[in-house]
């Protein structure tokens, strides 16, 4: 079975507390937070997510499963490693050269957090292979980063396909991410390719009811 990790990018403001209590009730394994620069992407979404993510610490035991669409990864890694998240992910691409993901690499696990490594869509999922030994998860982007409710890029679902073979033929335990455009029609294609965890924003905090989508993903 995957595992279903929300993105609280979608819900109202306003409505945060109430929406992050339904989300624990309605039994999401992370809380996905989305964290944007204004630089990296378009979209500065970093103080709102800092604090919804220290609320988050403070009234619930679920893991917080942190992405980073930033420049500067390293500053962002130490304002978030407060919250105590289960993961930290970072892109590929923010990163200057192999050494620097190496350095990331290294940073976040000496600093008690699980890593992961994220790719854009036009990113070839074989730039990612050297790193998958040292890091848990993978997430693949299938949507371009930056915004929530955009629609699955139908050309990754090849992409996950292709690294999940790889990852199997290298006895690797890297889990597979999977995060935009999916809902209750998509879901079920990002899963047969081989995604472990599936976020989705939209399609669950724009429900009347939580539970029923997020079992509905997980089945």
């Amino acid at each position: 079975m995957v595992e279903v990790s929300t993105s609280i990018l979608s819900i109202k403001e306003g409505e945060e507390s109430e929406a992050f209590l339904k989300l624990e009730a309605a039994k999401t394994d992370y809380f996905h937070i989305d964290v944007m620069d204004g630089k990296f992407v378009e979209k500065n979404t970093y103080q709102k997510m800092l604090e919804n993510a220290s609320y988050i610490k403070r009234v619930s035991n679920l893991p917080l499963d942190v992405h980073l669409m930033v420049k500067d990864v390293k500053a962002a890694v130490n304002d978030f490693l407060a919250v105590e998240p289960n993961i930290i992910t970072f892109h590929l691409e923010a990163c200057k050269n192999k050494e620097e993901v190496y350095e990331m690499i290294n940073y976040i696990k000496e600093n008690n957090s699980r890593v992961g490594i994220s790719v854009k869509p036009n990113t070839e999922i074989e730039e990612i292979y050297e790193f998958l030994p040292y890091i848990h998860m993978c997430l693949v982007m299938t949507v371009e980063p930056g915004k929530g409710g955009q629609t699955l890029l139908t050309d990754m679902l090849d992409k996950i396909a292709t690294l999940k073979k790889y990852i199997e033929e290298q006895k690797l335990e890297t889990e597979i991410e999977a995060d935009g455009g999916i809902n209750l029609k998509t879901a079920p294609e990002v899963k047969k390719v081989g995604t472990d965890i599936l976020v989705a924003g939209t399609a669950i905090v724009m429900a009347n009811d939580f539970k029923v989508i997020i079992d509905e993903l997980k089945s």
